[in-house]
């Protein structure tokens, strides 16, 4: 705000300025020398008033393009230019100075480069583009994480499906291995049943063919371990019956180890045989070997009903190595005979 008083107005040639190069000192007026009267007159207040206004606002301008033009320039450039800001003192007394700085600041300013699009609006594609991206960019992630769980979850299902089938197929891997080893084992079994049979055929053959049965014709009556009143203890034997005087025959090569009467028994012939079985021929009607070595098929006695006996029957018995009777048939069919 201006004040009431004002400098009184010096022109320009009542003082001298020595600039430096004249190696002297600067030589101003100064005001706070001299009694300062107040000097009255609007044209001159409105003057000084309007002559200040015009260099703050030719100064402001100045700075302003000063500045602008070093924005422009820093921003164009990308280098710091130093920005010198004249003393406010000077531009307020010499408005050509100002004038001048102004001038030199626009023609220094660079030409501002037009751009080819409007940047608002080069901004904006730029922003919805790379909004666009973005969000393609996150659906792509979305869906190809989607399609890696969907692979996973279908891997697993595969993985699971083939286990199980693998398992599946193991499984009857083994099943399949178990039911042909029993096979094999069944195989096996039958094949060692018929060597048996056929060893044994081939042993009762040959057997056979060394024993025979004591006679031809006959009937089975009483068999061994039946009980009765005819007996003391159970029937130690097996009866042949058959009409008197059929011949008897060994049945088997063996020694006459015995042959008379034996109370009971009535005559009695026995045939002992190389392993020692005792084969016992009772009731006896007659006996035409009582010693010596016989064949197998020789007639060695006849049938009769000698001793205790209720008709006519051979009553045989076997004792193994001379002992306790077994069964008669048992015995003969081991040797091969088809009774």
């Amino acid at each position: 705000m201006a004040s009431s008083r004002s400098a009184p107005e010096v022109p320009h040639a009542q003082y001298e300025v020595y600039g430096p190069s004249a190696g002297d000192t600067w030589n101003e007026w100064n005001p706070t020398e001299e009694t300062v009267r107040p000097v009255r007159g609007r044209h001159r207040v409105a003057k000084q008033r309007s002559g200040m206004a015009r260099s703050g606002a030719v100064l402001g301008v100045g700075m302003v393009a000063a500045i602008g033009a070093g924005g422009m320039a820093t921003a164009q450039a990308k280098t710091k230019a130093p920005l010198s800001v004249p003393d406010l003192a000077t531009l307020a007394g010499d408005i050509p100075v100002a004038e001048a700085l102004l001038g030199e600041a626009a023609e220094a300013a660079p030409e501002p480069v037009a751009a080819p699009l409007t940047q608002a609006a080069l901004t904006a594609e730029d922003t919805a583009a790379g909004q666009t991206d973005a969000g393609e960019a996150l659906r792509a992630r979305i869906l190809q994480q989607a399609d890696h769980q969907q692979s996973a979850a279908e891997r697993e299902v595969r993985e699971a499906a083939e286990a199980a089938a693998a398992s599946e197929a193991a499984d009857a891997a083994a099943e399949t291995a178990e039911a042909e080893r029993k096979a094999e084992e069944e195989r096996q079994r039958k094949l060692e049943e018929e060597r048996q049979r056929k060893a044994e055929e081939e042993r009762l053959r040959k057997l056979a063919a060394s024993y025979t049965l004591p006679l031809s014709g006959y009937q089975l009556t009483s068999s061994f371990g039946d009980s009765g009143a005819m007996w003391a203890s159970n029937h130690t034997g097996q009866d042949f019956a058959a009409p008197t005087g059929t011949p008897l025959k060994a049945v088997h090569t063996g020694t006459i180890k015995e042959a008379g009467w034996a109370g009971s028994y009535g005559y009695r012939i026995v045939l002992e045989l190389a392993d020692g079985t005792e084969v016992w021929y009772c009731h006896l009607s007659s006996m035409t070997r009582t010693s010596g070595q016989v064949t197998t098929g020789d007639v060695i006695g006849r049938v009769g009903s000698t001793g205790n006996s209720s008709g006519p029957h051979l009553h045989m018995e076997v004792r193994p190595g001379g002992g306790d009777p077994v069964d008669p048939l048992t015995w003969l069919r081991s040797k091969g005979q088809n009774i």
